[in-house]
Order: C-alpha cells, then sequence, then structure tokens
C-alpha cells in the first residue's frame, strides 16, 4: 500500500503551524509539496522534514541553517555527511544556549536581590498619609 499524502489541512492540524507557515517553507526550498491543482500535497519525506524544520526552529537554528542541514541529506554518503555537521552544529548550539543560560541565571539572581532590597526599604518606610 503507497504512502498516503497528507493535505495541508492536515499538515496544521498534526503540527500546529499554519498553512502560511507551510507556504513559507515551501518558498525557502525547506519542503516540496507535489502539486494536484491548487492543492499541496505531503509525502512521508515532507513530513519527516517538516518535523525536522520544527525541532531546529525550537533549539534556535535558522532556517537557512536547517536548510543547509536539510540539503545534505542527498550528499550520497550514507547521510553521514549530515550526521557530522548536525552534531557539530547542535554542539556548538548547546554551547551557546547554556551561555545564555548562565547570563540569564546571574540576571535572575541580580533582580532578585534588587527585589529584597526595594522589599526591605518599603517595610522600614511609612506609607505616606492619603489626602482626600
Amino acid at each position: 500500500m503507497p504512502d498516503r499524502l497528507k493535505s495541508i489541512g492536515e499538515m496544521c492540524d498534526e503540527f500546529g503551524v499554519t498553512p502560511r507557515t507551510l507556504r513559507y517553507y515551501e518558498v525557502r526550498e525547506l519542503i516540496s509539496p507535489t502539486r494536484q491543482g491548487t492543492r499541496r500535497l505531503y509525502s512521508k519525506s515532507d513530513i519527516a522534514r517538516l518535523k525536522l524544520i520544527l525541532r531546529g526552529k525550537r533549539f534556535g537554528f535558522s532556517l537557512e541553517d536547517i536548510r543547509e542541514l536539510l540539503d545534505l541529506y542527498h550528499v550520497g554518503d550514507q547521510q553521514y555527511t549530515q550526521l557530522v555537521k548536525t552534531c557539530e552544529a547542535g554542539t556548538a548550539r548547546l554551547e551557546q544556549m547554556r551561555r545564555q543560560r548562565a547570563e540569564l541565571d546571574g540576571a535572575i539572581a541580580d533582580l532578585q536581590e534588587q527585589l529584597n532590597w526595594g522589599q526591605k526599604m518599603l517595610a522600614s518606610l511609612k506609607p505616606p498619609l492619603q489626602s482626600e
């Protein structure tokens, strides 16, 4: 039994994206559905690519980075090059995310310290009298 093609509506429902997003990914050459007139039909390959696109976006990769990695699928070396490049990019992104987390943790601690100081100051002051 051949793989069933999915409509744009089915893809949107399954992946929580809009038709506009799918068309944009098509324009950016990230996916390439077949056409039946004006209908777009998505194959098993398109579905797999969309999963990778959404995962890459979640990890903070640009669409151009994602497209370059996806295009390595067709190098013809059993995806060796694609896997090597993906691992390299993933390792670099993970380090960048860890640095960002450390910076954010520092900013959170600083803000908490300032809020604690502000609350102590407020507790030591009398509220102003309300004028009527």
